[in-house]
């Protein structure tokens, strides 16, 4: 099969995987937001901080070397898989001796107990990290998806199920254990790949496939490095909201977030899942990487940019139907950060085209400036409240947001403004649409937030593709092209 033929069919079955994991969770996450308080949803954010700190070192690191690397050798997996378990557990360790601490640092004593059960998690993320990423690079993402939605269909059902009991925020607790759990299970049943050695200090130390025969540890350094820079950059603000304003407007805007993320889930992971793999493959090929380059974020572009202004218009009657009135404090959170989806659609891949041409320093860099800009921000905006720390995720987004472009464009040999002249198009529709809806809103104060969300979004829908159609007609037939490859790969083959 052809690589091209192989990034279809790995889309569509990361498609089928984001989409139908994502729809499935949201609906668990309505049911849940509906039984539980934002006080238990505020307790949840500030425990994941401690377990999304340990993930940076067991989900990507050396096991995204798997899918750049060109050739593999089993000591080469042995000793990746070992090295991470090793990790995990020394880790898991570390979070049972330092929870009660941390209770302590948020004056939350319930997060004692919280935090020690969710260490069981990584090491189940580091049995997970090598499987995962071998089938990655076969572009075997059926795999993937199966794994994922059986996960969270039983993870859902426990946690639904706990939080009609009168479980509190252990039903959340009891939700992303199983889930991972299960999901951990039907992995090792789909991949082929079994360690069958130990540890080889050899293979840790050098590492002959990559690029000018860099070491691994030099390569996992940085991607170490550029994950614990996101790390910080996508839980400093929950950080800081948790200690000083409290769990509960902690939980309003994690409920804000948590949306924004699965904005970005369905519309920009599924596509950037398979563009590592895709990109690695071509990093002998300039010319071929900068067209599957410009195509990806042009294509994403055309549909993200009309959802996030849509949804940053509609943020109150979203928040109202989906979770009810306790939540309405997250819909001006919301609206704000609707907004960051424009620039992250787009900078979504950057970090795909780094690792693959063998420039994870330049994602570390990257990453560092946002960081600081960050932590200024945030520390600024944290007196004010939630909505300005929101506004100030935004505003570093948009201060940082021609800097990573420009490192891109340099990369792929593009000029800068020629690569952005791609998304003036949708852009300009998909503005031109946000302010036509708020115009129409306005007259429909007298329906119901159910009726308004469907008349608003269909109306959209029909500006938006009018307006794309005249600015930009061979974006259309891009898009057309993209939906024909994908159901034809859909398709069974002809005997």
């Amino acid at each position: 099969m052809s690589l091209k033929a192989q990034a279809i069919r790995g889309l569509l079955w990361s498609g089928v995987q984001t989409w139908g994991n994502q729809a499935g969770s949201l609906l668990v996450f309505f049911v849940l937001a509906r039984l539980l308080s934002p006080e238990a949803f505020g307790l949840m954010a500030i425990a994941n901080i401690g377990i999304a700190f340990c993930q940076i070192f067991l989900q990507r690191g050396l096991s995204e070397v798997l899918i750049q690397r060109q050739t593999l050798t089993p000591e080469f997996l042995n000793t990746v898989f070992w090295v991470n378990l090793a990790i995990a557990l020394l880790l898991m360790l570390l979070g049972l001796g330092t929870a009660e601490y941390i209770a302590d640092l948020f004056q939350q004593p319930q997060l004692t107990a919280i935090l020690q059960a969710l260490c069981v998690l990584l090491p189940m993320l580091a049995l997970s990290s090598v499987p995962q990423a071998f089938l990655e690079r076969q572009f075997a993402f059926k795999a993937i998806a199966l794994r994922q939605l059986i996960g969270m269909v039983l993870g859902g059902l426990v946690g639904v199920g706990m939080a009609w009991s009168g479980y509190g925020v252990w039903s959340l607790v009891g939700q992303q254990l199983v889930q991972e759990g299960v999901g951990l299970i039907v992995l090792w049943q789909a991949s082929p790949w079994r360690p069958t050695g130990p540890f080889s200090l050899s293979q840790f130390s050098l590492s002959q496939g990559l690029s000018q025969g860099r070491e691994l540890g030099q390569w996992a350094v940085p991607l170490l490095g550029f994950n614990l820079f996101n790390f910080l950059n996508s839980r400093t603000d929950d950080f800081l909201i948790g200690y000083f304003l409290g769990t509960v407007p902690l939980g309003y805007y994690s409920i804000a977030y948590r949306i924004l993320g699965v904005l970005q889930q369905l519309l920009v992971q599924t596509s950037k899942q398979v563009a590592l793999p895709t990109f690695s493959r071509l990093q002998t090929e300039p010319e071929e990487c900068r067209r599957a380059f410009y195509r990806a974020t042009q294509l994403t572009s055309a549909i993200a940019f009309p959802i996030f202004l849509g949804v940053s218009v509609l943020a109150p009657e979203l928040i109202q139907v989906l979770f009810g009135n306790q939540w309405q404090p997250a819909a001006i959170v919301l609206q704000v950060l609707a907004l960051a989806g424009l620039f992250q659609s787009i900078s979504f891949f950057k970090s795909s085209i780094f690792l693959a041409m063998g420039k994870p320093m330049w994602s570390l860099w990257l990453a560092g400036l946002t960081f600081v800009l960050n932590a200024i921000g945030f520390a600024i905006a944290v007196p004010w409240g939630i909505v300005a720390v929101a506004a100030a995720f935004v505003i570093r987004g948009y201060l940082v947001f021609p800097i990573g472009q420009w490192a891109v464009s340099r990369l792929i040999h593009t000029p800068l403004l020629s690569y952005l002249r791609q998304f003036t198009a949708p852009l300009l529709a998909a503005v031109i649409m946000a302010g036509s809806l708020l115009l129409v809103k306005s007259f429909l104060g007298e329906f119901s937030d159910s009726l308004v969300i469907v008349m608003v979004s269909v109306l959209g829908a029909i500006v938006y593709s009018l307006l794309l159609f005249g600015l930009s007609p061979k974006l259309f037939q891009e898009l057309s092209t993209l939906i024909h490859l994908v159901r034809s790969s859909a398709k069974p083959p002809t005997p």
